[in-house]
């Protein structure tokens, strides 16, 4: 595996000064960038075969281990409040459980099992599309969660970092970003780990924007959780109404913190 050897770039890092040590690091990001690049066209089909099962009524489920697992938990969490879907719209499983996501479950990963229950307690079906995430492509838990999902006739997508692995021979559609070897040998956490946060914010985002969550490039179904948010949502109906911000939170309040709603109540003569 190529995420696997090591980079003669890199070789001699244990012996350069701070600033060549950042260089070193800095260029290998820049070749990870380049591999999402690369893999735009089956980003796009993956993005999808997302948006349908979004719109459908359907889930897009992510399913990794170790590092791709905490990306994938970290991009499903911010949907919520990015996006205003319920929490299962965007779901991550995580090999090893809650208690993975913030300490190393050894072995857990290794379990093809364990990733095949984990996906059917789900209840997966037709509309969802299950993401199985893993910079070598042959993680046994990720490929457990992948077999289950085309068992259950789920849309299956591989999101890997090695070509002619076990994942990419189960999936519908295969994400191959050849991020190649690490900056520190075998530390996936470094290139993979860039590419696949990068494609997960794509298959995401435009789930949400192709499904009506986002108008223009603004956020209109934001949750008014935190103060900050609040202000954001403010400003969007600010900029969409040419109100002014005590105008914008009247018309907020008014419509209970829904911003498609105090905005069509508006424009419908609704000023209040």
């Amino acid at each position: 595996m190529t995420t696997e050897s090591r980079n003669p770039l890199t070789r001699f890092i244990d012996r350069a000064s701070t600033a060549d040590m950042l260089r070193m690091i800095q260029e290998e990001n820049y070749r990870s960038v380049e591999t999402v690049q690369s893999a735009l066209p089956a980003i796009e089909q993956a993005c999808e075969l997302a948006a349908a099962s979004v719109a459908a009524g359907g889930r897009l489920i992510y399913v990794g281990a170790g590092t791709s697992g905490r990306l994938a938990v970290c991009d499903a969490a911010e949907c919520p409040p990015t996006f205003g879907v319920p929490p299962e719209t965007v779901c991550a499983v995580m090999a090893g459980g809650q208690e993975a996501v913030f300490h190393a479950v050894e072995g857990c990963e290794d379990n093809e099992q364990a990733g095949e229950l984990a996906l059917l307690a789900l209840q997966p079906g037709k509309t969802d599309t299950v993401v199985g995430i893993s910079a070598s492509g042959n993680a046994p838990f990720v490929v457990g969660a992948l077999t289950a999902a085309r068992s259950c006739g789920c849309h299956a997508v591989a999101l890997v970092c090695n070509a002619d692995c076990s994942l990419s021979r189960l999936a519908e559609v295969t994400v191959f970003t050849p991020t190649g070897a690490e900056v520190i040998a075998g530390s996936t956490r470094m290139k993979a780990g860039n590419a696949q946060k990068m494609v997960l914010n794509m298959l995401s985002t435009v789930a949400m924007v192709k499904t009506g969550k986002v108008y223009e490039n603004l956020m209109i179904n934001l949750r008014p959780t935190n103060q900050k948010l609040r202000g954001r949502m403010i400003g969007i109906v600010s900029e969409l109404t040419g109100n002014d911000a005590a105008v914008a939170k009247r018309q907020l309040e008014l419509y209970d913190w829904r911003i498609p709603a105090a905005v069509q109540a508006w424009q419908k003569g609704g000023k209040k």
